[in-house]
């Protein structure tokens, strides 16, 4: 006998997230769980609402997100949750707040504000079961789960050093990783073009992934480069699979500069290999040609070695800013992913600037910034990261639409945002799900309803090892979305991007609705969900 429903969503026209047909039905609720899935009409529950004409969905997740700060003074998290996202993973590139020691904190405040931006007082934790507490404490409106940042690793155990670890430091590394998933992330992070995960071999990384894959996590992983040395950094990926049998997962999967584009055949080819020798390969992907982090990548790696004060005196240097200027400025192919050569200043906008100054200049590219300041482009910047002590975030402009096309219709990749939450943000903040739904799905066609449901939902849950999560099935996690097929769109753009979509109806998280009718509900019923 079905448990009493607490909310049914009568009427709508079901898509499972299996890749199974669609059918007309009723979806019904007891608590946080589905606990009844008919087509006869006939449920009834203590909340009822109208799905008739709209398609009901499992909620949809969000497996590359930085809003690990911003969730703990904005729980709401609506410009994701009015896109039908209704969980997100924290912990990305590498580069986050937790396991972090306290004289490590102010550091990593500022190394952050470009990416996190900044949460105004004190941070209260110090490990990932700490952290994951205080997201609890907060009551965030959608479900929210980490992983463990290499960066943080590195940076406790050897601080901000340019060098290889020792196998003593990689064993310390290894036992702090481990207590972390076991306090509940999902697996390891890095972003191999930041420090200090730059600094790492690959070697260590096979050694810590073995733990990963012990304990049937993942790595996430921001590749050493996504230009001149894709192929070589997908390589890479391929022999830390192969050293330490880790599930792999790319991060933001693409090619960026024109002259690089047609290397996406190599890389294809071998993935395709690797995962037909049993590897476990897989991939996100965010629906846009430009991407965004902070603004400090344009520096090339070493600029970075021992924190964020000794990349400040680097900046303030004369003979240092000549070698940075001159490695910036050099179109040969690069042994780091240079932003400058992909796009020029014309196509790297200054999307945040966290301390409040400067505003005049967030949403103009460097190029016309510069100009505004009477200074040429390069120095500009460097002036800027200077005065603003690396908090700045940028959008750069680097891919192929084709591109962006094809990656997405490969069958292991899902959807991410990747969203940066500042002043001026990538539109991918507020409008990733709604474009890839009205623009790729029902507009374009590359890929049919079910199929596009299935990789905003089952497949990111595989993909990441989430349990319980992206199916409209008995005893899962009810997170449901309900959206009209005909309407649904991104309305967020690069000159206006905090504009939430169109046709996105309902969504429900952990069996209480906290959109309905296209209205807030005020009410934040997200858990925190853990490894263990």
């Amino acid at each position: 006998m079905t448990k009493e429903l607490t909310l049914v969503l009568k009427g709508g026209t079901i898509i499972d997230g299996s890749l199974k047909e669609r059918f007309i039905g009723d979806v019904g609720v007891s608590g946080n769980l589905i606990t009844a899935i008919t087509p006869n009409g006939e449920l009834k529950g203590d909340e009822e609402i109208d799905c008739t004409g709209l398609i009901v969905a499992p909620g949809f997740i969000d497996t590359h997100s930085h809003s690990d700060l911003k969730v703990l003074n904005d729980p709401s998290l609506f410009m994701k949750v009015r896109q039908g996202i209704t969980l997100e993973v924290f912990g990305q590139d590498g580069i986050s707040v937790a396991p972090i020691k306290e004289e490590h904190k102010t550091q990593s405040e500022k190394q952050l504000a470009g990416l996190l931006g900044t949460l105004g007082r004190p941070w209260p934790w110090q490990s990932v079961a700490e952290y994951l507490s205080a997201l609890e404490n907060v009551k965030p409106g959608l479900d929210c789960s980490y992983l463990i940042p290499h960066g943080a690793l590195r940076l406790w155990v050897m601080g901000m050093e340019d060098r290889d670890s020792t196998i003593a430091e990689r064993e310390e590394m290894t036992k702090l990783l481990e207590q972390g998933m076991r306090e509940g992330a999902f697996g390891l992070s890095t972003g191999l073009i930041y420090p200090p995960c730059c600094y790492s071999n690959t070697d260590e990384l096979i050694h810590l992934c073995r733990k990963v894959a012990e304990l049937d996590g993942r790595l996430v992983v921001h590749i050493r480069s996504e230009s001149d040395y894709i192929v070589e950094a997908i390589q890479e990926m391929i022999d830390i699979a192969h050293g330490s049998g880790v599930h792999v997962h790319i991060s933001h999967f693409k090619a960026a500069g024109k002259e690089n584009w047609s290397q996406m055949d190599e890389v294809l080819r071998r993935i395709n290999q690797a995962q037909a020798d049993g590897l476990k390969f897989t991939a996100d992907q965010y629906p846009y040609v430009a991407g965004s982090t902070m603004m400090g990548a344009i520096l090339p790696p070493w600029a970075h070695a021992g924190g964020v004060e000794a990349t400040l005196i680097r900046l303030a240097s004369t003979s240092d800013r000549e070698k940075m200027a001159s490695q910036i400025l050099n179109n040969d192919r690069a042994e780091w992913d240079n932003f400058w050569k992909w796009s020029g200043p014309e196509g790297i906008i200054i999307s945040d600037i966290p301390s409040g100054n400067n505003q005049d200049i967030v949403g103009l590219n460097i190029a016309d910034a510069a100009k505004l300041r009477g200074k040429e482009a390069v120095e500009f910047a460097f002036d800027l990261l200077l005065e603003e002590r690396m908090g700045v975030s940028m959008v750069s402009f680097s891919q192929s639409e084709e591109v962006v096309q094809r990656i997405w219709q490969l069958p292991y990749v899902n959807a991410c945002t990747d969203g940066l939450l500042g002043a001026r943000p990538h539109p991918r903040a507020f409008g990733t799900y709604p474009r890839i739904l009205g623009r790729y799905t029902r507009d374009l066609k590359i890929l049919d309803l079910e199929q596009a449901i299935y990789k905003l939902s089952h497949l990111a849950a595989e993909n990441l090892g989430l349990k319980g999560y992206g199916l409209i099935k008995e005893n899962y996690i009810a997170n449901l979305v309900a959206f009209n097929a005909d309407t649904v769109i991104d309305n967020a753009t690069f000159s206006n991007p905090r504009q939430y979509p169109t046709g996105i109806e309902h969504v429900i998280v952990q069996g209480v609705a906290v959109i309905k009718n296209n209205k807030e509900q005020g009410k934040f019923p997200g858990k925190i969900t853990r490894k263990f």
